[in-house]
């Protein structure tokens, strides 16, 4: 070999040699186009290859549709998923959080894209997270149309991935949530959560670091599963229960998606001004997830209602004369539907106001 203008013999540079398998891409792909195609639904085919997907309005049936986008990722849950090598079920989580977001709105989810990024490309791994991705997409009639696999070395360590997700729905101007007409005297009711769902977890982290316990331990508020197990437990995806009160009742004056920053941060997203939440916390359901991680980590009552859903994940108001067909329409569609409270008047800046006891005592199973 002839020495290069700088004095140094030239080595042919490959890509895969820099760290990133291009074949490992392409294998990926493969594996995943029959999940995708299991997501098909009107407006979209699901199919992927293309540098964008589509999707047609008219044929999902739509007359003056708002578009509504959201995106997220799940935090530090990925990486007890790592830790634990299970990688079915953070795709779930993936979804949860966006479309939950869109159907706050009344929105009907419509596609999704996806963002995997990695140091080294696993095709089997990424295609267990891509189930979980298709298989929440579908529960949910959203069609998962297309999303981009980064392969990133130096960026993560090996076996590290991150995830983002990308959700667009679509509603009917006259159905735009929350509606204008909330008022004092409006029911206020919350759907009960999976578990801690995919807010909080760099907390969960903690307090699992300073218990000792291993993940592949039994889970002291759930011995028959590991801890990782139980903590790994998919956000529940709360379209199609919503979807059918909007729908098939009168009742739904707003939701809140009950993620980071709890009831305090939340539900004032969708109160006009002049309007507060009252909430019995003696009514919240705390599941013994939640229980353990206040009674291990030693974290008091606001740091939990400020950091984790505590057992409820979704907040609906309802028009106090329709709340018992919503309720029965939530139950009908596999919802636990607790009243917690009411909507008041308010002149002050308090949106969320408190009364009551939240039941944080733990005891070993």
């Amino acid at each position: 070999m002839e020495p290069s203008a700088i004095g140094a013999p030239v080595k042919e540079a490959r890509y895969a040699a820099a760290g990133v398998d291009i074949d490992a891409g392409n294998r990926m792909v493969e594996l995943i186009k029959p999940l995708l195609r299991k997501t098909a639904r009107a407006g979209a085919d699901a199919e992927i290859g293309g540098f964008g997907g589509l999707f047609d309005l008219k044929a999902a049936g739509f007359s003056d549709p708002l578009l509504v986008a959201a995106t997220d990722g799940v935090g530090t849950k990925v990486k007890v998923a790592v830790e634990t090598a299970r990688h079915d079920t953070i795709g779930i989580d993936l979804v949860a959080m966006s479309v939950n977001d869109l159907v706050v709105q009344g929105a009907e989810p419509l596609f999704f894209l996806d963002y995997f990024a990695c140091g080294k490309l696993d095709p089997q791994v990424g295609a267990k997270v891509v189930a979980g991705i298709a298989s929440a997409c579908r529960e949910t009639g959203c069609a998962l149309i297309g999303g981009e696999t980064a392969e990133m070395p130096g960026m993560y360590q090996h076996g590290d991935y991150d995830l983002a997700g990308f959700a667009v729905g679509a509603v009917n101007r006259a159905d735009l949530l929350p509606r204008r007409d909330i008022t004092p005297g409006d029911v206020v009711v919350g759907l009960v959560a999976s578990g801690v769902h995919a807010n909080g977890f760099s907390l969960v982290r903690h307090v699992v670091a300073a218990s000792g316990l291993a993940w592949d331990a039994a889970a002291p508020f759930d011995p028959s599963r590991s801890l990782g197990e139980a903590l790994l437990a998919p956000t529940r995806l709360y379209v199609r229960s919503c979807l059918a009160a909007i729908r098939g009742t009168k009742a739904v004056k707003a939701l809140a998606h009950i993620t980071g920053g709890g009831f305090a941060e939340n539900i004032p997203r969708v109160l006009p001004r002049g309007m507060c939440a009252s909430i019995d916390l003696g009514r919240v359901p705390v599941l013994p997830v939640f229980k353990w991680l206040a009674a291990a980590g030693k974290v008091g009552k606001t740091e939990m209602l400020r950091t984790f859903n505590c057992g409820i994940g979704m907040v609906v108001v309802l028009d106090a004369k329709e709340t018992a067909g919503a309720i029965e329409c939530f139950a009908a569609n596999g919802e636990t539907a607790i009243r917690l409270g009411e909507i008041i008047a308010t002149d002050g800046d308090v949106r969320v106001k408190f009364r009551g006891h939240l039941d944080l005592s733990w005891q070993e199973p």
